[in-house]
């Protein structure tokens, strides 16, 4: 099948599109210690959608208002600063786990401050909150939640209540919350996921507005005008029924969704034709092709001109022969969906995904670097120390940014490390990454290169950090070197590590004897002496001389082989039976 543009009619996405309104009212009560925000993601971010949260504090002197405020605007501040990569749902629990922790904290010593008091009255000094948070990504929605504030869902007409509130069931204790941030070590979060629609209306409240007001008529009142007329008038409804605390409430409109999430991306994947072989001057959604770059088998790279920006790409496809495998595809698009998502706020080291809108045939879309890798300028002249330092470090700053993604490359080799015509050193390829969200078939999935696998994931270990870590120690072995530090493994063979690498300084007389002992360590035999990070192995390069590593001592025969032992016993067994053999026959009796 020829490249060629594919008419299928507008398949084309809503933009993430919301109407927001909050108000709030401190009623009867002298102090109004409710507190809401929300907020959108950056233009540059806009996939990462929504946040909005509702917190109703807890206690007496002004305290309850603190840990509300504080438990909202935290949590507001620093989810978009999270990895990209982690689930909605991690980055929840991390963040308000650690506000509780705070908050509790806080209390404890304030508790010290003002001496010993009875259980009661510490409990009415210690700031406490409720709190509700909502999160719209995607096709999604994530709910994190603790304590008796509220979240309704109005779809389609019904009004549904996503939260359970944590209060005491008897009527006179409903207002004696158990759970609430900042009341013990630990806090419990209840969190459900589900699928937005456009049109539903996410509606969070305080009890100072359901505590008083029916369902039916929460739901008929907030579909009355703008999001924020809405959230006015439920509030003064709250208010003239009798309520008795503060009222809050905070309306979330969906108008237009995004495809944000992996899931959606492997969903728009599967349905795509394959995209067929191309050749220069084919245009595709408008991208023309300039050049064939590779043809793996697996793959297919294309040189490509942006119609839009007049700038240069490159298209990723599957081979025709790999098109139909739904693994493979689900592969693709879980690397698209990483490039687009760790290099958001750092591009520096890393390829730049772009977003494909109204594709017509299988591809995702990478920024396009001129320059060479590392494979290719093996062949080359010898580099020099300085090239090597220098390399080293940006690709350990680079791999390091990955790690904090939460993001394991799995396949660090020369092939996958490229020097722009700009300076800058850059990791290639995360089409075998792991990043938590891919499938467990990904997962497990015996991916990599052999010869730059380290001796645990041979053992049977998954790979890690660690072993991107130690990848790159081989790399840059080999390319101070021209040798592999265990020797080239083939695909059906499995790692030998039965002798300690030679030194560098005997293959190549002018390597200084700190960067000798820094390579000796990256490609250890041992985990335990290898770098850790590679933020480890990168302070050690910008140290340099000045702050030398030991030399390791040479790994013992028996931890090499753990079978020398017996071979040792074998061979003196064969030497001391041919003795007795020589003996028997050819001694005098």
């Amino acid at each position: 099948m020829r490249c060629h543009p594919m008419a299928l009619g507008d398949n084309r996405g809503m933009s993430f599109e919301v109407e927001i309104g909050h108000a709030s009212q401190r009623g009867p009560r002298d102090t109004n210690e409710d507190f809401v925000g929300a907020q959108r993601a950056d233009a540059h971010e806009a996939s990462r959608g929504l946040i909005a949260a509702i917190a109703d504090g807890v206690s007496s002197g002004g305290r309850g208002k603190e840990a509300a405020q504080t438990s909202v605007m935290g949590l507001i501040a620093d989810f978009f600063a999270t990895p990209a990569t982690w689930d909605t749902t991690t980055a929840l629990d991390r963040l308000i786990g650690a506000q509780n922790a705070w908050l509790v904290s806080q209390n404890r010593q304030r508790q010290s401050q003002d001496g010993a008091v009875s259980g009661d009255e510490s409990a009415g000094m210690a700031a406490l909150t409720t709190l509700t948070a909502l999160v719209l990504q995607g096709q999604s929605y994530t709910v994190a939640h603790v304590g008796d504030t509220r979240l309704w869902r109005l779809s389609g007409g019904e009004l549904q209540l996503l939260t359970q509130d944590h209060a005491y069931p008897h009527p006179d204790m409903r207002s004696r919350l158990t759970r609430a941030v900042g009341l013990d070590d630990s806090v419990r979060i209840d969190h459900l996921q589900g699928e937005v629609q456009p049109g539903d209306t996410y509606i969070l409240t305080s009890d100072g507005i359901h505590g008083v007001l029916k369902p039916r008529r929460l739901a008929e009142l907030a579909r009355s005008g703008t999001a924020q007329q809405a959230c006015v008038a439920l509030i003064e409804a709250a208010l003239a029924a009798g309520s008795h605390d503060n009222a809050t409430a905070l309306i979330v409109r969906v108008i237009g969704l995004d495809a944000g999430r992996l899931i959606d991306e492997i969903t728009r994947t599967r349905a795509l034709p394959a995209l067929g072989r191309c050749r220069i001057g084919d245009v595709i959604d408008g991208y023309t092709v300039t050049a064939v770059v590779a043809d793996t088998g697996v793959h297919r790279l294309y040189q490509a001109r942006d119609p839009h920006s007049d700038e240069l790409v490159v298209l990723k496809t599957l081979h025709e022969s790999r098109a139909a495998d739904l693994q493979e595809r689900a592969l693709l698009a879980h690397e698209s969906w990483l490039a687009m998502r760790v290099t958001e706020r750092d591009a520096v080291g890393l390829v730049r995904g772009r977003e494909v809108h109204d594709a017509t045939a299988l591809y995702t879309v990478f920024d396009w670097h001129s320059g060479r890798t590392l494979e290719q300028m093996l062949a080359k002249q010898q580099p020099t120390i300085a090239e090597v330092i220098e390399a080293g470090s940006q690709i350990a700053r680079a791999l390091g940014r990955l790690h904090r993604q939460g993001v394991v490359h799995r396949d660090i080799k020369p092939g996958n490390v490229h020097l722009g015509d700009d300076g800058q050193w850059r990791l290639l390829d995360l089409g075998v990454a792991l990043s938590g969200q891919e499938s467990s078939a990904a997962r497990e999935l015996h991916a990599g290169t052999p010869s730059f696998m380290n001796p645990e994931q041979w053992d049977g270990a998954p790979a890690d950090a660690a072993g991107d870590v130690y990848a790159l120690g081989v790399t840059l072995y080999l390319w101070l070197t021209g040798r592999l530090p265990y020797g080239t493994v083939e695909p059906y063979q499995s790692g030998r590590f039965r002798r300690d690498p030679p030194a560098p300084s005997r293959l190549r007389t002018d390597v200084p004897m700190w960067l000798d002992h820094l390579l000796m360590k990256a490609v250890a035999r041992h985990a335990k002496q290898r770098f850790e990070t590679a933020e480890e192995l990168l302070l050690a390069l910008e140290r340099g001389a000045s702050r030398a590593l030991p030399a390791l001592g040479a790994t013992p025969l028996l931890a090499r082989d753990a079978a020398a032992l017996w071979k040792v016993v074998a061979l003196l067994s064969l030497l001391l039976n041919a003795l007795l053999v020589f003996w028997l026959a050819f001694l005098p009796k």
